[in-house]
Protein backbone atom coordinates (compact mmCIF):
# COMPACT_ATOMS: atom_id res chain seq x y z
CA UNK A 1 0.00 0.00 0.00
CA UNK A 2 1.57 3.26 -0.89
CA UNK A 3 2.10 6.46 1.68
CA UNK A 4 0.43 8.56 -1.09
CA UNK A 5 -2.89 6.77 -0.80
CA UNK A 6 -3.86 5.60 2.85
CA UNK A 7 -6.03 3.40 3.28
CA UNK A 8 -8.38 3.93 6.24
CA UNK A 9 -10.66 0.71 8.26
CA UNK A 10 -13.52 1.27 10.71
CA UNK A 11 -13.98 -0.85 13.38
CA UNK A 12 -17.20 0.12 15.20
CA UNK A 13 -18.70 -1.55 17.90
CA UNK A 14 -19.89 -0.89 21.72
CA UNK A 15 -16.26 -2.47 22.90
CA UNK A 16 -17.69 -3.07 26.68
CA UNK A 17 -15.32 -3.63 27.62
CA UNK A 18 -12.85 -3.92 24.88
CA UNK A 19 -11.36 -8.23 25.00
CA UNK A 20 -8.81 -9.77 23.35
CA UNK A 21 -11.12 -10.58 20.07
CA UNK A 22 -11.16 -7.27 19.84
CA UNK A 23 -7.64 -6.59 20.12
CA UNK A 24 -7.17 -9.83 17.70
CA UNK A 25 -9.68 -8.33 15.17
CA UNK A 26 -8.20 -4.47 14.70
CA UNK A 27 -4.48 -5.78 15.00
CA UNK A 28 -4.87 -8.33 12.03
CA UNK A 29 -7.09 -5.37 9.92
CA UNK A 30 -3.52 -3.10 9.66
CA UNK A 31 -2.70 -6.16 7.76
CA UNK A 32 -5.20 -5.16 5.11
CA UNK A 33 -5.61 -1.08 6.08
CA UNK A 34 -2.73 1.21 6.73
CA UNK A 35 -4.78 3.40 9.07
CA UNK A 36 -7.87 1.59 11.51
CA UNK A 37 -10.29 4.06 13.11
CA UNK A 38 -11.49 2.11 16.35
CA UNK A 39 -15.38 3.77 16.63
CA UNK A 40 -17.27 3.89 19.74
CA UNK A 41 -21.01 4.22 19.18
CA UNK A 42 -22.77 5.85 21.73
CA UNK A 43 -26.14 4.50 21.13
CA UNK A 44 -26.07 0.04 20.93
CA UNK A 45 -27.26 -1.28 17.79
CA UNK A 46 -28.47 -3.98 20.37
CA UNK A 47 -30.36 -3.44 23.95
CA UNK A 48 -27.15 -4.04 26.11
CA UNK A 49 -26.79 -2.61 29.66
CA UNK A 50 -23.46 -0.78 29.55
CA UNK A 51 -20.90 -1.27 32.01
CA UNK A 52 -18.71 1.57 31.21
CA UNK A 53 -18.83 5.10 29.72
CA UNK A 54 -18.40 5.78 26.38
CA UNK A 55 -15.66 7.93 27.67
CA UNK A 56 -14.60 4.98 30.10
CA UNK A 57 -14.50 2.31 27.08
CA UNK A 58 -12.23 5.15 24.95
CA UNK A 59 -9.36 5.68 27.48
CA UNK A 60 -9.84 1.15 28.22
CA UNK A 61 -9.36 1.05 24.47
CA UNK A 62 -6.61 3.53 23.89
CA UNK A 63 -4.23 2.08 26.86
CA UNK A 64 -4.61 -1.25 25.04
CA UNK A 65 -3.64 0.21 21.40
CA UNK A 66 -1.08 2.48 23.00
CA UNK A 67 1.84 0.89 21.15
CA UNK A 68 0.45 1.05 17.99
CA UNK A 69 0.15 4.31 16.09
CA UNK A 70 -1.68 3.25 12.94
CA UNK A 71 -4.50 2.43 15.42
CA UNK A 72 -6.95 5.69 16.81
CA UNK A 73 -9.63 5.34 19.24
CA UNK A 74 -12.74 8.05 18.86
CA UNK A 75 -16.68 7.54 20.00
CA UNK A 76 -19.80 8.39 17.06
CA UNK A 77 -23.40 8.83 16.85
CA UNK A 78 -25.76 8.38 14.29
CA UNK A 79 -25.83 6.19 11.75
CA UNK A 80 -22.46 4.29 10.86
CA UNK A 81 -22.88 5.15 7.10
CA UNK A 82 -22.78 9.09 7.62
CA UNK A 83 -19.73 8.33 9.89
CA UNK A 84 -18.28 6.28 7.11
CA UNK A 85 -18.62 8.74 4.56
CA UNK A 86 -17.31 11.49 6.79
CA UNK A 87 -14.32 9.76 7.92
CA UNK A 88 -13.20 8.76 4.16
CA UNK A 89 -12.90 5.18 5.27
CA UNK A 90 -12.19 2.38 2.54
CA UNK A 91 -14.32 -0.26 4.58
CA UNK A 92 -15.60 -1.26 7.48
CA UNK A 93 -14.52 -4.33 9.56
CA UNK A 94 -16.91 -6.18 11.62
CA UNK A 95 -15.56 -9.51 13.79
CA UNK A 96 -17.76 -12.62 13.05
CA UNK A 97 -17.64 -15.45 16.22
CA UNK A 98 -20.51 -17.77 14.77
CA UNK A 99 -22.84 -18.20 12.63
CA UNK A 100 -25.49 -16.47 14.59
CA UNK A 101 -23.10 -13.35 13.78
CA UNK A 102 -23.04 -14.01 10.17
CA UNK A 103 -26.82 -13.91 9.94
CA UNK A 104 -27.06 -10.14 12.56
CA UNK A 105 -23.97 -8.89 10.46
CA UNK A 106 -24.75 -9.47 7.01
CA UNK A 107 -28.36 -7.86 7.41
CA UNK A 108 -26.64 -4.73 8.89
CA UNK A 109 -23.93 -4.87 6.40
CA UNK A 110 -26.78 -4.76 3.63
CA UNK A 111 -28.74 -2.37 4.99
CA UNK A 112 -25.94 0.27 5.26
CA UNK A 113 -24.85 -0.61 1.46
CA UNK A 114 -28.83 0.31 1.07
CA UNK A 115 -27.71 3.64 2.49
CA UNK A 116 -23.89 4.27 1.16
CA UNK A 117 -23.41 1.77 -1.70
CA UNK A 118 -19.79 2.60 -1.80
CA UNK A 119 -19.47 0.97 1.91
CA UNK A 120 -17.55 -2.16 1.99
CA UNK A 121 -17.52 -4.53 4.38
CA UNK A 122 -14.75 -7.07 5.13
CA UNK A 123 -15.80 -9.65 7.99
CA UNK A 124 -12.47 -11.23 10.16
CA UNK A 125 -12.72 -14.23 12.56
CA UNK A 126 -11.15 -14.04 15.59
CA UNK A 127 -8.09 -16.33 16.30
CA UNK A 128 -9.95 -19.60 17.14
CA UNK A 129 -9.38 -19.63 20.89
CA UNK A 130 -10.83 -16.53 20.96
CA UNK A 131 -13.66 -17.51 18.85
CA UNK A 132 -16.57 -17.96 21.94
CA UNK A 133 -15.71 -14.38 23.46
CA UNK A 134 -18.06 -11.95 23.70
CA UNK A 135 -18.02 -8.44 26.34
CA UNK A 136 -20.97 -9.63 27.24
CA UNK A 137 -20.14 -12.61 28.27
CA UNK A 138 -16.88 -11.04 29.77
CA UNK A 139 -19.28 -8.30 32.01
CA UNK A 140 -21.27 -11.49 33.38
CA UNK A 141 -18.74 -13.21 34.36
CA UNK A 142 -16.80 -10.80 35.83
CA UNK A 143 -19.95 -9.35 37.57
CA UNK A 144 -20.31 -12.62 39.39
CA UNK A 145 -16.74 -12.55 40.44
CA UNK A 146 -15.14 -14.79 38.00
CA UNK A 147 -11.71 -14.83 36.36
CA UNK A 148 -11.35 -12.79 33.16
CA UNK A 149 -8.27 -12.56 32.78
CA UNK A 150 -7.43 -15.00 29.99
CA UNK A 151 -10.05 -13.05 28.02
CA UNK A 152 -8.66 -9.40 28.73
CA UNK A 153 -5.63 -7.19 29.08
CA UNK A 154 -4.30 -6.14 32.75
CA UNK A 155 -5.11 -2.91 32.02
CA UNK A 156 -8.84 -4.25 31.15
CA UNK A 157 -8.86 -6.34 33.82
CA UNK A 158 -7.67 -4.37 36.66
CA UNK A 159 -10.78 -1.82 35.71
CA UNK A 160 -13.14 -4.59 35.54
CA UNK A 161 -11.88 -5.39 39.11
CA UNK A 162 -12.72 -1.77 40.12
CA UNK A 163 -15.84 -1.74 38.55
CA UNK A 164 -17.32 -4.59 40.27
CA UNK A 165 -15.37 -3.43 43.24
CA UNK A 166 -13.64 -7.23 43.63
CA UNK A 167 -10.65 -8.65 42.89
CA UNK A 168 -10.47 -10.81 39.68
CA UNK A 169 -8.71 -13.82 41.22
CA UNK A 170 -6.53 -15.66 38.86
CA UNK A 171 -7.86 -18.94 39.91
CA UNK A 172 -11.97 -17.81 39.39
CA UNK A 173 -14.12 -18.19 41.71
CA UNK A 174 -17.27 -18.45 39.89
CA UNK A 175 -19.02 -19.77 36.34
CA UNK A 176 -21.94 -17.78 34.65
CA UNK A 177 -24.84 -18.14 35.84
CA UNK A 178 -23.96 -17.62 39.81
CA UNK A 179 -22.93 -21.25 40.40
CA UNK A 180 -19.71 -21.25 42.49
Amino acid sequence: MSSAQSTLAIYPGSFDPVTLGHEDIARRTLRVADQLLIAVAHTATQSKRPAFTVEERLAMLEEVFADEPRIRCVSFEGLLVDFVRREGAAFVVRGLRAVSDFEYEFQMAQMNREMYPETEFIFLTPDAHLSFLSASLVREVAQLGGDVSAFVSPTVLSRLSRRFDRGVSVEGTGSVGGEG
